[in-house]
């Protein structure tokens, strides 16, 4: 198993990021929102919190790493499921501001709703 989120594994590009929200599709599970397309390289994955939501960068900052740990450590059901080659940005959606349980509970029913409606 592969734990790790390097650089590679981000979503960078600002071409990507825009195609990404232009045409891509989505599935939700409150509080969290993914866009995903497919695309022709490895699973790439973005997160993003609303500055409508949240002022301060630096809680904008503690929620986005949350999401990338628990992207980090959940990654392996969607690789165990044969879903490579897609663009992932995962949105938080709420006002309250989120425990780490609550965000890997929410990651991991999102991952399975995405495996679903993928396959």
């Amino acid at each position: 198993m592969d734990f790790t989120y390097n650089s590679k594994d981000k979503l960078k590009s600002k071409k990507g990021i825009e195609e990404l929200f232009s045409g891509g599709k989505s599935v939700s599970t409150y509080p969290l929102r993914m866009i995903y397309i497919k695309n022709h390289n490895c699973n790439k994955i973005g997160v993003s919190v609303s500055k409508r939501n949240f002022k301060n960068a630096v809680h904008r900052n503690r929620i986005k790493r949350l999401l990338r740990e628990a992207y980090r450590l959940n990654k392996n059901e969607l690789l165990e499921a044969g879903i490579t080659d897609y663009s992932i940005m995962i949105l938080y959606n709420d006002k309250d501001f989120p425990d780490f349980k609550l965000i890997n509970d929410k990651t991991k029913a999102l991952f399975r709703k995405f495996i679903t409606q993928t396959n």
